[in-house]
C-alpha cells in the first residue's frame, strides 16, 4: 500500500548508482521513479521501498547520502518529454542543482520540503528575478529572494534553493525545473530588464506562525505564538525567544531548521535573544 512506503533520492547519481549496487548485494527489491532526460539538471532517479527495507539498506550501507526519507504519494502528475537541456549545466547560472535535503513539510505533514545546492551562482541574477516577478520578496543584505509558485514557498539564495509544500518527489523536480528555467530566461533577457533592487513586504507572518510550536507557553514574552510571529515578522523580537525550539533539548527542537529556514528567506536574520 501506498501509505506503508517511502521514497528517497539522493544528491549525485554516484549515490544512486551506490545505492543499488548495495540493494543487489543484499537482495532487496525497490521501486523506482526515474525523472525524463528534460528533468536531468535538477533530478536524481528516486527509489521506493518499505520501511524493512530502508533498515536493512541504511545497515548495509551506512555510509550512502540519501538526501532523506519521506512518505510515498503517487505522483500526480506527468513528467515532461523531450531531450536534456542543451548547454545549460556548463553556462548559464543555475547549471545544475542536486537534492541535498529531503523531509515533510512542517506546516503540512502531507507535503514535503527541500533544500537543493546549486552548481552556479544565483546572487547577480536575484535583482533581475526581483523586477519580473511582482510578488517576490527581495532582500539585498540578506541575499534571498522568496515568492510563491501556487502553494508551494520558494526561498532563493546563491547557492541554494528551498521549497516547501511540494506535492511529492516528482512536483519537487517539476518545481525545481521552472525555476531553473525562469532563471536561465530570465539571465539571457538580463540585457532587456531593468534590475529591481526594491526590498516589498515580506510574505505573512502567518508562514512562521505554521512553524512555532503552537502551544502559546509564553514562555518568550508574547501571549500567544501568534503573536510571537507578528513581533519576528516585524524585527521586534528575535526568532531565538522560542525557547521550545532553541534551548537545548527542546521539545520543539525539530521546527529549528525550518523556522530558520523561512526566516532567512524573508531576509530576518538576527537570532541573538533580545
Amino acid at each position: 500500500m501506498e501509505a506503508d512506503l517511502l521514497v528517497t533520492t539522493f544528491p549525485t547519481m554516484t549515490e544512486f548508482q551506490r545505492a543499488l549496487t548495495a540493494l543487489n548485494a543484499i537482495g532487496v527489491a525497490c521501486g523506482r521513479i526515474d525523472p525524463t532526460p528534460a528533468l536531468s539538471l535538477v533530478a536524481v532517479p528516486a527509489i521506493v521501498m518499505g520501511r524493512e527495507e530502508r533498515s536493512a539498506l541504511e545497515s548495509a550501507a551506512p555510509d550512502i547520502a540519501f538526501s532523506g526519507w519521506v512518505d510515498y504519494h503517487i505522483p500526480k502528475v506527468a513528467m515532461p518529454d523531450g531531450p536534456a537541456p542543451e548547454d545549460a549545466a556548463q553556462s548559464g547560472c543555475f547549471r545544475r542543482a542536486g537534492i541535498m535535503v529531503l523531509g515533510p513539510c512542517v506546516a503540512d505533514y502531507k507535503k514535503i520540503r527541500l533544500i537543493a545546492h546549486l552548481e552556479g551562482e544565483l546572487n547577480p541574477l536575484l535583482p533581475y528575478l526581483n523586477a519580473v516577478l511582482p510578488h517576490a520578496s527581495y532582500t539585498p543584505k540578506a541575499e534571498t529572494l522568496t515568492f510563491m509558485d501556487g502553494y508551494r514557498m520558494i526561498a532563493l539564495f546563491p547557492r541554494r534553493i528551498t521549497i516547501a509544500k511540494a506535492d511529492e518527489i516528482v512536483d519537487a523536480w517539476l518545481t525545481l525545473e521552472r525555476i531553473r528555467f525562469l532563471a536561465e530566461q530570465t539571465w539571457r533577457d538580463r540585457d532587456r530588464i531593468a534590475p529591481s533592487f526594491e526590498t516589498r513586504k515580506k510574505p505573512p507572518a502567518l508562514e512562521i506562525f505554521k512553524r512555532l510550536p503552537g502551544t502559546n507557553c509564553a514562555r518568550c514574552g508574547t501571549p500567544t505564538c501568534l503573536a510571537l510571529a507578528m513581533h519576528i515578522w516585524t524585527g521586534e523580537t528575535a526568532v531565538r525567544r522560542c525557547l521550545p525550539v532553541f534551548e537545548e533539548g527542546g521539545t520543539f527542537s525539530h521546527l529549528r531548521e525550518p523556522l530558520l529556514e523561512i526566516c532567512a528567506g524573508m531576509g530576518i536574520t538576527g537570532v541573538d535573544y533580545r
